[in-house]
């Protein structure tokens, strides 16, 4: 039988858990209280993927790993989707007017558009948006 998870969580270090978590309420996104607190905020991106965005102090009681420097290294692309063309565009202008940094172009590739930004302490994000009629078409 192949492995399915019910849920995942990112874990992400960060600098300052209230900016990157006001960041995120700027794009959309809600966190829940109950698995926050002034080193970790739970940032809710669906009913079943969650980022637990910690302080790197917090962070380091995970991994024995040195945290990437995010301003010269990428660690990932973290991915998520988009309900339409509009909504990619809103995300992508908000985080780009709430203090984040553009990372990559729009692409159109008929069926599918992304583009990507950073947040407050370089991660590296992608928002896609797939037009599945399209698909079909091709």
């Amino acid at each position: 039988m192949a492995f399915t998870s019910k849920n995942i969580f990112i874990n992400l270090s960060v600098k300052d858990v209230n900016k990157s978590t006001n960041f995120f309420k700027e794009l959309g996104f809600e966190f829940n209280p109950q698995f926050s607190d002034e080193t970790t905020s739970c940032m809710i991106i669906s009913d079943n993927i969650f980022a637990m965005i910690m302080i790197e102090e917090r962070f380091k009681g995970f991994s024995k790993k040195e945290i990437v420097d995010t301003t010269t290294s990428a660690e990932a692309i973290l991915s998520f989707s988009a309900e339409s063309r509009d909504q990619l565009d809103e995300i992508v202008n908000k985080a780009l007017s709430s203090g984040g940094k553009s990372f990559s172009e729009p692409q159109d590739h008929g069926f599918m558009y992304i583009w990507g930004f950073q947040d407050l302490d370089g991660h590296l994000w992608e928002v896609a948006y797939i037009d599945e009629s399209a698909i079909n078409q091709e």
